[in-house]
């Protein structure tokens, strides 16, 4: 049974749905003692995971039971936020006939989506520095994740995606559309843009990025599109440049601490510590001989020391600058401590989604993004190649070829890492390069 699942995964193309598009046949192909779902999308705005726990439901518990069987592991547990009313009455029904599922409540909290705070919360396992879920036992995944298992058990391919499309839009909503759908249309379905000069985040806006060709097209890993006023504060802070972020680091951080404070990975035990990593701009050092500038690999870029500043300053934007210096250098991390704890503050220093959202200027967006629970038909798509972590794929079609919906197009290279992709809409292939197909209805 569990390679016949493993195949229909792999087959069907799927791939995290809401992170950096790991292919899903190689996470579930593994033994674990919990399998967690996030269900936190703790993002703010985005609103497609809060929305799928009610409508599709049973598909979610369902793919959620097959998974914890063939990883043979002890419980299934969806995670998801208090606030998350609707979704949290409709699954207390749904586990009702599945004794290893459970809910597990979380704090309306940032970054609550991130893994190694959901294992934690869920399990009080501590990820070692530099590891990841399954190092303690469990295997994490999106919700949309599983709703594409459970159709891909039915033999259905990941042709479809759903995406919050939101911000300074005449009417924000959350729409079923063809991977592929130009984000023009996007805007279109959320009733247009409202400011003359704006720009685009490309998922949330804490770790998501602004897009700078508007001729961009939905991936498997499109969760939202927010638009801002281009003179917005939060544009503005990711489009500082590095030059200018080490700059104000060497000019302007008191070193007080805050943003090692907060982070969230300091909280679990890891040796990160932003503040002393910020000292490396203004002195060359970081002003302790027991720490290492290869903590900078510790970080998972969540943003949040950014809001604990009071100067404003982005320690996460000098630590992926370190980190690709390292890299670039040929460094790797040595730091993989796995007996940990807890910093004793933990609780009390988790960061409010609520803060946050005042904290981002972006109070007067943080509006319902209903979903329109019905498939969008596009004439037109425009398929990337990769759309995955690994290697790209083969393309198996050719101008002027007649596909359907769910017809491959991209296959996975022989024994590498990847994942098939699939026509989205039945057209005609015009082939643009062995990056990205068209297909007109």
């Amino acid at each position: 049974m569990k390679d016949a699942i493993i195949n229909q995964i792999k087959s069907a193309g799927i791939v995290g749905a809401g992170g950096a598009g790991f292919p899903s046949h190689v996470k579930y192909n593994a033994k674990a003692d919990y399998v967690l779902v996030n269900g936190a999308e703790c993002e703010p705005l985005l609103q497609v995971d809060q929305q799928l726990m009610v409508y599709e439901a049973d598909k979610l518990v369902e793919a959620l039971h097959h998974i914890v069987m063939i990883t043979e592991s002890k419980q299934g547990v969806i995670a998801l936020k208090g606030k998350y009313h609707d979704a949290i009455d409709v699954l207390t029904e749904k586990i009702k006939k599945y004794p290893e599922l459970s809910l597990k409540i979380l704090d309306n909290v940032y970054p609550a989506g991130d893994e190694q705070f959901i294992v934690y919360e869920v399990t009080g396992r501590i990820v070692p520095e530099g590891g990841i879920p399954l190092n303690v036992g469990a295997i994490v995944t999106n919700v949309e994740t599983l709703i594409n298992v459970a159709n891909a058990i039915n033999d259905q391919p990941v042709i479809h995606k759903y995406v919050t499309v939101t911000g300074a839009v005449r009417k924000p909503g959350t729409f079923i559309v063809p991977i592929g759908t130009p984000l023009k249309k996007m805007f279109e379905l959320a009733g247009g843009v409202i400011p003359e000069k704006y720009c685009v985040v490309d998922g949330g806006p804490m770790m998501g990025k602004i897009l700078r060709n508007m001729d961009t097209y939905v991936k498997k890993t499109s969760k939202g599109f927010i638009v801002l006023p281009e003179d917005h504060s939060l544009v503005i802070s990711k489009e500082k440049s590095i030059e200018r972020t080490l700059k104000e680091s060497k000019t302007a951080c008191c070193h007080c601490d805050l943003c090692t404070d907060l982070c969230p990975r300091y909280l679990q035990g890891h040796q990160l510590h932003p503040s002393k990593l910020m000292r490396i701009a203004g002195y060359n050092t970081m002003g302790d001989i027991n720490a290492s500038i290869e903590e900078a690999f510790l970080c998972c870029e969540c943003g949040l020391c950014e809001q604990a500043c009071v100067m404003n300053l982005q320690p996460w934007k000098v630590n992926i600058y370190l980190k690709t210096l390292m890299r670039e250098n040929g460094i790797k991390n040595t730091l993989t401590k796995s007996d940990l704890k807890v910093h004793p503050y933990r609780e009390e220093r988790k960061f409010s989604a609520s803060r946050l959202v005042s904290r981002l200027n972006l109070q007067q967006y943080n509006v319902k993004a209903p979903l329109k629970n019905e498939l969008i038909d596009i004439d037109e798509v425009v398929i990337i190649n990769r759309q995955h972590i690994g290697a790209p794929g083969e393309l198996v079609v050719a101008s002027g070829d007649r596909v359907e919906a769910g017809d491959l197009i991209f296959k996975i290279p022989e024994n590498q890492l990847g994942a098939n992709i699939h026509s989205s809409i039945s057209g005609v292939v015009t082939v643009l390069n062995q990056n990205e197909v068209k297909i007109h209805k």
